[in-house]
């Protein structure tokens, strides 16, 4: 069933339209409205991978969003779901949601709620399925760990793809096709092919280490540890579904600090990895 495409809420009358490259501007307003910290950067990739909507008022402010992601044929990854303080209490994050779960009907859904909007998925479907934990914070110090990690070469690309699609469950080529150009990558070779990696990229306050995929916490700690050393003393963030253990160890060592958790939850039949672990999310919208 369609949602509608106008809605009056408190005071305002807003209009559900699409999510276009000329609303940036107002949508990094938005993200920091609510203490995110995605810069123009951060919404123009996210607008390259996926499809939302945006909340408008009557005088052409953006007061809402949501976006969802295709990830393979039957996945879809639903994410930079905001509404405005002053609406927050007034259903606009629902009505939104109406929008995206009405386009991805046929899909399965994933995605990862904050605190805040946590009641709402569960009241429109969503199952909890693992926490995720965010760390962030300047690396103060590089802890000991392993070395066998090598820089990431070009001819890795399509190793890190297959591998990454046995990870998540499906493969997300378009989202490796983004990332590339902008990070820097660790792989871990055994027999020479490749068994883990890590990229690292411009995120937010500083950089954000993810996706990060390995058979073991020791190789992702491995992999992570060149990033520290190539950025210590800035900020860095990873966000991991790693419980308490040596990687979240090693993340608070270097002082990038348990700050806060989501939940991922899902809806329909969401693929489980393989015989490899995501340790690392590209991001929360993209998982």
């Amino acid at each position: 069933m369609q949602a509608d495409l106008t809605k009056a809420l408190d005071s305002y009358e807003l209009t559900c339209t699409d999510m276009l490259p000329d609303d940036v501007p107002r949508l990094h307003e938005l993200s920091i409205a609510v203490n995110w910290p995605h810069r123009p950067k951060d919404w123009e990739l996210a607008l390259s991978l996926g499809r939302g909507y945006v909340a408008r008022d009557e005088i052409g402010r953006v007061l809402g969003s949501a976006m969802w992601f295709p990830m393979g044929e039957t996945l879809a990854s639903v994410g930079m779901v905001i509404t405005s303080p002053r609406l927050q209490d007034h259903g606009a994050g629902r009505w939104l949601m109406q929008h995206v779960l009405s386009d991805t009907a046929g899909r399965s859904k994933v995605l990862n709620a904050t605190k805040a909007a946590y009641r709402l998925y569960l009241s429109l479907g969503f199952s909890p399925r693992a926490t995720v934990f965010q760390h962030n914070g300047i690396a103060s110090r590089v802890p000991d760990g392993s070395d066998h990690a090598l820089p990431m070469l070009a001819d890795h690309a399509e190793a890190i793809v297959a591998l990454d699609a046995l990870a998540y469950g499906v493969a997300r080529r378009p989202v490796f096709e983004r990332l590339f150009p902008v990070s820097e990558g660790t792989v871990i070779l055994r027999d020479g092919v490749v068994r883990g990696f890590a990229l690292c990229r411009e995120f937010g306050r500083g950089r954000v280490i993810g996706p990060v995929v390995a058979e073991t916490e020791e190789d992702a700690i491995a992999l992570v540890r060149p990033h520290v050393i190539a950025h210590k003393d800035r900020f860095l963030r990873m966000d991991t579904r790693a419980e308490d253990g040596p990687l979240r160890r090693f993340l608070d060592e270097a002082g990038i600090a348990f700050y806060d958790t989501v939940t991922t939850m899902t809806q329909g039949e969401v693929p489980s990895g393989g015989p490899v672990t995501t340790f690392g999310l590209v991001n929360q919208a993209l998982g």
